[in-house]
C-alpha cells in the first residue's frame, strides 16, 4: 500500500475573526488559507465558486444547510461591489437570509464587527490579490 498525500477539504471548526486578507487568501485563527472562504456558524470552509462573477445558489449549499442559524450573509465580491444575481438573491430570501454584497475588504471588516456582537452572521469571501 503506497503512502501519499491526503488532500482534505479546507475546514476550521468554529468561529474566528478574519485577521487579514489579500495576496489571494486570508488569515484567521493563527492559520492562513489561499483562496476564497465560506464562513459559517459551524466553521470556516475553503470555498471556490465556479465563477465568482456569476454566483449561483449551488455555490451556497453549505450555507443553506445552516439557514436556520444565519440571519445575515455578507458577500465579499472581490475588489469591487457587484450585485448578486437575481436567482441567488431569491433563493437566499426564501431561506430567510438577508444578503449584503460589498467589496471583500468591507465584508471582512463588517463580519468581524458582527461576530464580536455575537450576531447570526455568515460570510462568503472571494479572495483578492
Amino acid at each position: 500500500m503506497a503512502k501519499g498525500i491526503i488532500i482534505r477539504e479546507a475546514h476550521f471548526p468554529g468561529k474566528a475573526p478574519i485577521e487579514a486578507y489579500g495576496n489571494g487568501g486570508f488569515r484567521f485563527a493563527d492559520m492562513s488559507h489561499r483562496g476564497s472562504l465560506l464562513v459559517l456558524p459551524s466553521g470556516i470552509h475553503g470555498w471556490e465558486p465556479a465563477d465568482p462573477l456569476a454566483l449561483k445558489a449551488a455555490d451556497f449549499d453549505k450555507l443553506f444547510a445552516e439557514a436556520g442559524n444565519v440571519e445575515i450573509l455578507l458577500v465579499g465580491m472581490g475588489k469591487d461591489l457587484r450585485p448578486l444575481p437575481a436567482p441567488l438573491r431569491v433563493a437566499l430570501n426564501e431561506a430567510g437570509i438577508s444578503a449584503d454584497p460589498m467589496s471583500t475588504g468591507a465584508a471582512v471588516r463588517t463580519y468581524n464587527v458582527l461576530l464580536a456582537e455575537d450576531r447570526a452572521v455568515a460570510a462568503a469571501l472571494i479572495a483578492v490579490d
